[in-house]
């Protein structure tokens, strides 16, 4: 089982709340998890959010201010983003492969919609300001749902099929023997699917692999987990959890 974990606020920061709730089981093929990230108060100085590669697509609406949503594509790794002193956000996690259309070319940045599908984004919007968490999550399900029926987001079999069997898969010829395609095929597919190679995807998993189950369950040695991680986060292991709320 693949769980991506988002864990990018510093020790130090207070006043800053992240919190997750899983789908419910009608969706769990399409979203890991729904969140909020928000202020308390308003902070002394801005915000940066650490943002870990997960291969996911986020669907985020900024209630502070604006009347859109943000698409966040994938990245192959880390980025940081400056959130200012106030913000309140709130959030779909698609798992990997979901989102329908072809991201290559906007891989590792955002795009601002005002529609999706023929989901009106200011209608989503005006339904979750004001709303308790556990009200947003019903807007929020019942927003997937409508994309689920447009065709915009759909279960992708190949995706599946490789996180149901990643303790088997140690190289991208794993991979293609799990969904019974040639290296080529599978290269072309993930171009599509997740918008990077599948060489780069099993890097990002495995990263997120190593925040669930030690790391020498998905590296063949400590140097090599260490050489991967600070290359995909620009921190050793040790310093991360030092930094983060791990």
């Amino acid at each position: 089982m693949y769980i991506p974990t988002q864990n990018g606020i510093k020790r130090a920061v207070h006043s800053v709340r992240y919190a997750e709730t899983a789908p419910p089981d009608t969706l769990a093929k399409l979203v890991h998890c729904f969140w909020w990230l928000q202020t308390d108060t308003l902070l002394p100085s801005d915000f940066h959010y650490h943002v870990l590669p997960d291969a996911c697509v986020d669907i985020v609406f900024d209630l502070s201010s604006r009347r859109m949503a943000t698409i966040m594509t994938p990245y192959t790794t880390s980025t940081t983003l400056n959130l200012g002193k106030s913000f309140r956000y709130v959030g779909i996690r698609l798992l990997p492969g979901v989102w329908r259309d072809d991201i290559a070319n906007v891989v590792g940045g955002h795009i601002d919609v005002s529609q999706i599908g023929t989901q009106p984004i200011a209608e989503v919007y005006d339904r979750l300001c004001g709303r308790p968490s556990f009200a947003q999550q019903k807007v929020l399900v019942q927003f997937t749902k409508n994309l689920t029926a447009e065709n915009v987001i759909a279960p992708n079999k190949y995706i599946m099929m490789i996180l149901d069997q990643l303790d088997t898969i140690h190289t991208v010829a794993d991979m293609a023997n799990v969904v019974n395609l040639s290296p080529r095929q599978l290269q072309r597919i993930f171009k599509q699917m997740i918008g990077f190679s599948p060489h780069d995807f099993l890097k990002v998993v495995r990263l997120q692999q190593s925040f669930n189950q030690h790391y020498l369950t998905v590296y063949t040695d400590q140097s090599h987990f260490i050489r991967s991680f600070r290359r995909i986060t620009g921190y050793t292991p040790k310093n991360y959890a030092g930094t983060f709320d791990v």
